[in-house]
């Protein structure tokens, strides 16, 4: 194999609080943590991956949360850019997003993310749990 066809991933991980401040954190972490991978804070990829970490943490707050539980955010950059966020209750998944009412105040969301990214699902996740995805291209 030719050492400059193959493409490393390399990975950041953290657990984070389920509250609004862990789910602020996140997101602050992770535009950091692009920001260092070469995806410059403010840029298109950034604010995509932005509004993934948000909506997912966010939902991990407000629909996955069991009490003294984290949930953990995961980025993985190699060919696609994989954000991962875990909480602990596996029997309550996101559900297909569908349109919203023009004056409704929630519900956008997921349909925001399936805008941004080239796709995104749900697993199992090891153990206890959920994990919501979403794959991005790292460039424009």
């Amino acid at each position: 194999m030719n050492p400059q066809s193959a493409v490393t991933a390399i990975e950041f991980v953290q657990r984070c609080s389920s509250t609004r401040r862990g789910v602020r954190l996140a997101r602050w972490l992770a535009v950091q943590q692009l920001d260092a991978w070469g995806i410059p804070y403010g840029s298109p990829r950034s604010d995509a991956a932005a509004l993934v970490v948000a909506e997912f943490a966010a939902n991990a707050v407000t629909h996955g949360h069991v009490p003294g539980r984290d949930f953990e955010l995961r980025l993985r950059m190699g060919e696609l850019l994989l954000i991962e966020v875990s909480d602990a209750r596996g029997e309550r998944e996101p559900e297909t997003p569908a349109p919203v009412a023009v004056d409704a105040e929630c519900g956008r969301g997921l349909l925001l993310v399936a805008a941004v990214a080239v796709a995104w699902g749900v697993k199992a996740r090891p153990g206890v749990g959920k994990v919501v995805w979403a794959e991005l291209h790292p460039c424009d």
